[in-house]
């Protein structure tokens, strides 16, 4: 980027909000705060973010609450933070539409380790390439890249968190190829820094009732015991490539 990224950092902490602003604003970011949800629609009606670090325990609409309403209008990069360390959180969280989640307390270094990641990821589009009308086609679904909509084959739009688009993507950049928990780990979450086999098993399951594949015989999105998850589709087109 050429210009500074504008964060908006969310937290009703006045110590939190003051430390992280002046060691973001050290990186190169400008940085701008809201305590609670009705600030931060102000900032964000004020100013294009970049990204938006949103803490979940705020006074009146929660940060989950939040990230939902955010994600109706934007596609702009969430990161969580939150005290709750629970996987279901988490998974809740990027359901929602987070692109990542830092329990709390944490090192700002690290935080900033992880809006570079986030901000180099989100704008080169997941690393979907394909046709010159962004439209992916598989066994009768269609994808919309540009608006990350999902079509079924009698028509119905399927809506996807960012953390299902990414594995949806994953997947359909190697169709019938075994990936590890490990490799979902890294290429949808876009992270190997915590390992949370439990979380890509929730968000495979989201993603088999987003696509209607049958949980207890799943033909799509087949697990291989002791090896991961494979996309057995019959056909991609066009094929769908990662950076």
């Amino acid at each position: 980027m050429n210009q500074r990224p504008h964060i908006l950092v969310v937290d009703d902490d006045q110590e939190i909000t003051t430390l992280l602003s002046d060691y973001l604003e050290r990186f190169g970011f400008t940085v701008h705060t809201a305590v609670d949800g009705k600030t931060m629609r102000e900032q964000i009606a004020r100013q294009a973010m970049d990204m938006v670090v949103l803490d979940v325990m705020l006074p009146g609409s929660d940060g989950l609450m939040l990230a939902r309403e955010v994600r109706q209008h934007s596609r702009v990069p969430i990161i969580m933070l939150t005290a709750r360390t629970g996987t279901h959180d988490r998974v809740v969280g990027l359901e929602l539409g987070a692109d990542d989640y830092m329990g709390k307390p944490f090192e700002p270094r690290e935080l900033v380790a992880r809006i570079n990641t986030v901000l180099r990821r989100i704008p080169a589009g997941s690393g979907v390439q394909g046709s010159d009308d962004g439209v992916v086609r598989f066994d009768g679904w269609e994808l919309r890249r540009d608006e990350r909509r999902l079509t079924s084959p009698d028509g119905l739009v399927v809506p996807l968190s960012n953390a299902e688009y990414r594995l949806l993507t994953t997947f359909l950049s190697m169709p019938r190829r075994i990936f590890s928990r490990d490799q979902l780990m890294e290429r949808a979450r876009g992270r190997t820094m915590e390992n949370f086999e439990r979380s890509i098993d929730l968000l495979v399951s989201r993603l088999r009732q987003k696509l209607s594949d049958d949980p207890r015989a799943p033909s799509m999105i087949r697990t291989v015991r002791g090896a991961g998850y494979v996309f057995d589709v019959r056909s991609v087109q066009p094929q769908v490539g990662m950076h």
